[in-house]
Order: C-alpha cells, then structure tokens, then sequence
C-alpha cells in the first residue's frame, strides 16, 4: 500500500514537472527573445505524445487570452462608441475645414508665385555671390604668387639677382605651393630653374668683367697704396722727430716757448698736409667696384655652388698672378717700368687683402700666403735679372727706394717681406759696382785734365777755397807770403770731393733698409775701400803706365798720393759723424787708403825707374862703336854725353820740387837717389852687356880704350853728385864692376888678377873670370886676325905664351867655379 501510494506521488511529481517545462516553453515563445528553435527542440525531444499535450497546452493558453481580450474589449466598449460618435460629428466640419483649407492654399499658391521668382533670383543671386566670393578668395591667394613674381621679374630687369634668388626662394617654398593646382604656377615653377641659370650666367658674365676691371686698375690701385705707405711713412717720420724735438724741449724750458709755437705750428701743417694727401689719393674701393664679386659670392653661395665659384676665381686669380709677375723685357731701362712693375703687383695683392676682409671663405689667408710666396720668389728671380743690366747707379737707387716703399707697402697688408731686404743687400753689391764704375770714369776724367803741377794760389780767398776742399795743414807754409804754391796739384782736392760723394751716394743706398747705424758704418766703409782699393788704385795704376806721363808727372802723382793717404783719416772722421758711430767701436772697419797709396807711390817709383832705365836703353842702342879701332878717338862717345846730359837735366828735376815739409823733402830725395842709382846700376849692366854680347866675336885695344873713355865720363857723372845725399862714392861703386875690369885689360895686370883671386883685399875683385875669360878671347881673336900683337911677338914671345897662359888659368878657375857650383 505503502509502494503503491509512493508510485503515485512520482506520477504526480512527474506530471506536475512536465506542466511546468511547457509553461516554460510557452514563456519562452512568447517572449520573442530566445531563439524557438532551442525551445521547440526541448518540447519534441520529450516523451512521446509529447507534442499533443504541448498542444493542448498552447489551446489552452491561447482560451486563456481570448478570454482576457475579450474582457478588455468589453471594458472599453463604450469608450469606442462614444469616440466613434465624435468622429461622426467631426466629418462635416472637416469637410468644410477642407474646403477652407484648399481656398487658402490656391490663395496662398497664387500669392506665393511672385515670391518664388523673386526668392529663385535672390538663390542665383546668392550663387554669383558665392563664385565671387570664392573667385576673390582664390584671386587673393594668387595675387601674392603673381606679385612675388613680378617683383622678381622687376628685380632682374634692375640686376638685383641676389634679392631676385631670395624672392625666387620664397617663391618656391611659401607662395606657390598653395596655389601649385593652377597652370600658370607650373608655368612659374618650370621658368624657375631657368631663371637661377641666367643668373648664374650673368654673374659670371660680371664677375669675368671685374676680373677684367681689377687687371687693368690693379697698378692704379697699387700706385695709390703705395703713395698711402709713402705718406704714412713720412707723417710718422715727422711725428717722430716732433717728439724728439718736444723732448729737446723739456730739456731746455727756459728757451722754449717759441720753439713750441713754432713745432706746434709744423707739426699742425704736417697733419694738415697729411689729411689733404689723404683726401686726395683714392683707396681701392674708390677705383674698383667690388659689388660684382660680392653678389658673385651670394649668388653661388645660395645656389649652393659656392665651392665652384671659390674655385673658379682662385684660378682665374692665380692666371693674373702669373701675368703680373711676367715684366716687360724692356723694364730694366727706366725707372718707370720698375715702378709699374711693382705697382701692378701691388694692386693685385691689395685686392687680394680687401677680398680677405670683406668675404668669408673665398679667400682665406693660407691661400694668400701661398701666392704671395710664389710671388715672391718670381718677383726676386725677375728683379735679380733685370736689375743685372743696370749701368746707371741712379736708376739702380731708385730701384732700391722702389722696392723699400714695394716692401713698406705690402708689409702694411701683412705680407712677409724680409726676403725682399735680404734682396736689397745683393743689389746694394749691384749698386756699388755701378757706382765704382762711374767713379772710375770721373777720376780718369780728373787724371786726365790735371796739368800734375803745385796748386798756385795767389791770396787768401783761393788759399781757403782749396782748404775747404780739401784738409791740408802746413803750418811752414802758412807762414810764406802769398803768392805761393800748395804740394799737391788740382786732382788731389778733386778726388778727395769726388771719394765724399761716392760715401754719400753709397748712403743714399743704406738709408730706409732698417738697419742700424753700425751696420750702415760698416757697409760704407767697406763701400769706400772698394773704392779706393780697386777703383782709384786700378785708376792711378793705369795713370801711371801711360805712355804720356813724364818723369816730372810721376813725381807729383807720389806727391799726391802722399796727401790723399794722409788725408784718409778725415774720410774715416767723415764717415764716423754721418752715421754718429765713433771709430773706437770694437767693430768698425778701417779704411785701406794707407796701402792703396803706398801701392801706387810704389808704383810710380817703380814706373820712373822703368822710364829711365828705357830711355838709357834707348841711348844704348843708337852706340856705335868700332870695335876693331886701333886707338880710341881721345873723347867720350857722342851717345854718352848726350845720355849724361839727360841724366843731368831729369835729376834736376827733384830739385825744383816744393820742399817747404820736410816730409817731402824727403821723399823727393829719397826717390831722387834710389832712381840716380837704378839708372847708374842699369847704365853699367848695359855697358857690361854690350861688352859681353855674344853677337860682338872681336874687340881691338882701341875699342877698350874708347870705351874706358866713356866709362870715365860715367864716373865722372856719379861722383858730380847729379842727386844730393849720396854718402861718399856711393854712387860711383855702381860702376866698379866696369872699372876693375877695363883696369885689368888696360894695365894688363894678369898676374896680380891671378895671384889675389879668392882674397877680399884683391884690387880685381869684382872682376869674374868667366867675364875676364870671355873678353880675353874675344881680343885674342882680333890679334889674330888683325896682328895686332905681331910686334909683341917679335919683341917678346913671352908675353904671348903669358896670354895663352892666363886663357888656361881663366879657363880652370871658371871650370873650378862650375864644378863647385
């Protein structure tokens, strides 16, 4: 019982479960938000007969709902009939609402016509506003674009080209891309390119027209900087020396307020004339236009080919260089090829130095340096050269001042020039050499017009014109009356002015090279003993060898050479006060006067003892003696006297010589003797000689007779004193070879010849036996021939044997003499 009433409880709990999954189901479609095939699904896939009852189910709901509609319709039923009557009573009123309604409508579409056109012109008005608008809109958008270009196009036409490439830039990047739609602005865009081309063009075209410029002004340029240097130089000289005179000034207040006004006045002109020069003289900006170059730069600087442009003109720079450097063959013959030379030169640097300054990049100082030392070396190599072919000293100065203000100036722009002044000094080598050869014509032209005689002077006016010519001191002849006769003849004051102007030519050179006033001393006294060492020693030399130059003219030149050598001490004096170095200095130079002088007194000396000694030779050779005579002619021989007679009236000459210094006196003594003893010593050589020529086979006792005659006249000279001062018969020993020799063969004492040989005490010793021997036999052949001892041997043939004897004594003590030697 128990089971059964469990089984029927799960029966119910079954059904009870089952009504509510198809209550759920019904939810579920009802709802309309789950899908009804899942819903659906779960009702057909329950127990079998399970779609009936969810059948049933659904009647039964759907009763369900009628019933609740119809409750809902029965509640609102009156409400229904009551809106329906309404709407009844509503009807005639609408229609007569209708009617109303469409009256007004064709009231208000016939009124409404007028407004309508005039609503369709106000919207085509307001569409023409509009396209204007956006027409004016798009016009001011462009109007920039086109005024842009037209300006650019305006600044084309006035060769504005670096503005019109800023304008062009603009262009490109703000203006045209807001309106790069339209044609026209690919028009603009394509004539761009163009446009950058034709002014690259033209710059180039003006940059080669600078270039073309600056070639051709360049020596205006350098000629005005130069002037610039020159006056600058000046104006600071004169400052200078208007400190020192300021500190002159202070030194000395008491006397100074004058001097002050005075300097203060000088000084004012100075700056005055100084500021008119330099209104006057035009800078490099003034002569040249340089905007070419600069707008040049900017152009390819902006076009972004600035390197190219460098490059280019760098170039075309180094092209002028070069031209400028090349001078005219010509240029060495004026002083204005020179200064055109260095003018060019100049203007080309200084361009050089501007476009430094003033541009950044196209030049830069290494590259200036590099030229400038290219140039250098070019410009010293040409002036080596040119200045080479210089003769004239004073073109060779101005050379000099040339290159110094040359140096000066580019040394302002800060170029190196010590190479230059190293330079000055080869030339300044150059300069004295032109300088010795002019001198050297100047003293040939004053040798030559001298009359080599004392200077007369007929009162004390002349007297001291010479004196101021010349420093001559005689306190012995100061003491004579006038008229009276100086030593030294015109050329001595002439030479002495003329070696004064060669040291102040010499200093014209050595001013403005920067050096001190020591190296100055030094240059010129090198300098002057150049001078006289060579030039006038080489001068008086070649004075004294002149065929016209007598003995009474080389008398006086070593009279005058003795007051030039004396007078050398005041050229160093004079040296010493133009430079302001005293001659104590460790390091100052001498000059060799003193030995140029004595050279050429020992030259002329020498010169008249050569000149006797020819003319004695000349004497000689006109002799004409027998030498076969028998017996002499009892006199001296015409030749001889008239030799004696020369001598006599030459050696007077030393006599009439000024002997009023002591000094003088004696030389011209000293010189008297030395030349009476030469022509005594040359005139027996020359005796000996004729005695002893090999061309002479024979000599009679006659002949040696005659001539023993004209040896005494020669003895007779020598012992008459022709020259005073000889001691005792110094003079005549000049003849004791001759003497003891025709002793021997006119007393013919061979036996004592031959017994005192070798003794200092022997009466023959200054016979030789070789000169003995030749004679001998020379006088033996004429024996022979001429029998002159025929009466000998009758007589007595011992005295022949006596002579053959001697020959074979003769003979061994010359074999003896030999064999020793």
């Amino acid at each position: 019982m128990a089971t059964k009433s469990s089984s029927n409880l799960s029966e119910l709990y079954l059904e009870e479960k089952k009504d509510q999954i198809y209550d759920n189901a019904l939810a579920e479609i009802q709802s309309f938000e789950l899908p009804l095939g899942t819903t659906l699904r779960s009702v057909y896939d329950d127990q079998p007969n399970a779609h009936q009852r969810f059948m049933e189910k659904l009647d039964a709901c759907i009763r369900n709902h009628d019933r609740e509609i119809e409750k809902m319709c029965n509640f609102h039923h009156q409400g229904f009939v009551d809106a329906i009557t309404e709407l009844l009573k509503v009807r005639a009123d609408a229609e007569k609402l209708k009617v109303q309604v469409t009256d007004t409508n064709r009231r208000l579409q016939d009124a409404g016509k007028e407004v309508i056109a005039q609503t369709e012109e106000i919207i085509r008005c307001r569409v023409q506003q509009r396209n204007i608008t956006t027409v004016v809109e798009k016009l001011q958008l462009c109007l920039p674009v086109l005024e842009m270009y037209s300006k650019l196009k305006e600044q084309m036409n006035v060769k504005r080209y670096y503005s019109a490439l800023k304008t062009m830039e603009q262009l490109e990047n703000l203006y045209l891309p807001r309106v790069s739609q339209y044609r026209f602005c690919q028009i603009m865009i394509e004539n761009l390119p163009k446009l950058r081309e034709e002014i690259k063009e033209i710059s180039m075209s003006d940059l080669k027209d600078f270039l073309e410029s600056i070639r051709k002004h360049s020596d205006r340029i350098g000629e005005t900087a130069m002037k610039q240097a020159q006056q600058q130089k000046t104006f600071n000289t004169s400052l200078q020396k208007q400190n020192n005179v300021n500190y002159g000034r202070n030194m000395h207040l008491g006397r100074s307020r004058i001097l002050e006004s005075k300097n203060e006045i000088t000084l004012k002109r100075t700056f005055e004339e100084d500021d008119e020069h330099e209104e006057e003289v035009l800078t490099a900006q003034d002569l040249v236009d340089f905007s070419p170059v600069y707008r040049c730069l900017h152009i390819y600087s902006v076009l972004g080919d600035g390197e190219i442009f460098e490059n280019y003109y760098r170039k075309q720079r180094r092209k002028q260089a070069r031209l400028v450097l090349q001078p005219q063959s010509s240029m060495h013959e004026t002083v204005e090829g020179y200064r055109r030379y260095f003018s060019q030169i100049v203007g080309f640097f200084v361009v050089e130095d501007h476009i430094l300054h003033v541009t950044q990049g196209l030049v830069t100082r290494t590259y200036t340096d590099e030229l400038w030392n290219m140039a250098l070396s070019k410009i010293i190599a040409v002036l080596r050269t040119h200045s080479s072919y210089c003769s004239d000293p004073d073109l060779v100065l101005e050379l000099k001042n040339l290159i110094v203000v040359f140096a000066d100036t580019l040394q302002g722009y800060g170029f190196p020039v010590n190479r230059l002044f190293d330079l000055l000094f080869e030339i300044r080598d150059q300069y004295n050499e032109t300088l010795l050869k002019k001198w050297s014509v100047l003293f040939r032209d004053i040798f030559e017009a001298d009359n080599y005689s004392p200077i007369p002077v007929a009162n004390e006016e002349e007297y001291k014109i010479v004196i101021s010519k010349f420093p001559f001191q005689d306190p012995e002849l100061d003491k004579q009356s006038f008229p009276k006769k100086l030593p030294m003849s015109q050329s001595v004051p002439q030479i002495y002015i003329q070696v004064k102007e060669f040291i102040y030519a010499s200093l014209k050179f050595s001013e403005s090279l920067h050096r001190s006033s020591t190296e100055i001393d030094d240059m010129l006294r090198k300098s002057t003993n150049l001078l006289l060492t060579r030039t006038l020693s080489s001068c008086l030399q070649n004075l004294i060898k002149k065929p016209h130059i007598g003995l009474t003219e080389l008398v006086q030149i070593i009279i005058n050479t003795t007051h030039l050598e004396q007078a050398c001490k005041y050229l160093e004096d004079f040296i010493s006060n133009i430079t302001n170095i005293s001659q104590v200095t460790v390091h100052t130079a001498r000059l060799y006067g003193l030995s140029t002088f004595k050279d050429a007194r020992h030259a002329a000396e020498g010169e008249i003892y050569t000149k006797l000694n020819q003319k004695i030779d000349e004497f000689i050779q006109i002799a004409d003696y027998d030498w076969t005579m028998s017996e002499s002619d009892g006199r001296a021989s015409g030749y001889l006297m008239d030799l004696i007679n020369f001598l006599r009236s030459t050696f007077q000459v030393f006599t009439h010589l000024p002997n009023n210094n002591n000094d003088h006196a004696a030389m011209s003594g000293k010189v008297a003797q030395t030349a009476c003893m030469s022509a005594c010593q040359h005139l027996s050589t020359s005796l000996m000689q004729m005695l002893l020529d090999n061309e002479l086979k024979q000599i009679s006792m006659g002949a040696i007779q005659q001539f023993n005659l004209d040896v005494i006249q020669c003895e007779l000279f020598a012992s008459s004193e022709p020259v005073p001062g000889f001691q005792g018969d110094t003079l005549q020993l000049a003849f004791i070879d001759l003497r003891q020799l025709l002793d021997l063969f006119m007393v013919w004492d061979w036996s004592t010849y031959l017994a005192d040989y070798g003794q200092a005490t022997s009466k023959y010793l200054r016979v030789n036996p070789s000169t003995a021997l030749t004679l001998l036999e020379k006088m033996k052949d004429s024996s022979k021939k001429n029998n002159i001892f025929a009466q000998f041997r009758k007589n007595d043939r011992d005295k022949q044997k006596l002579i053959e004897t001697v020959v074979k004594q003769l003979r061994s003590l010359v074999n003896g003499m030999s064999q020793h030697t």
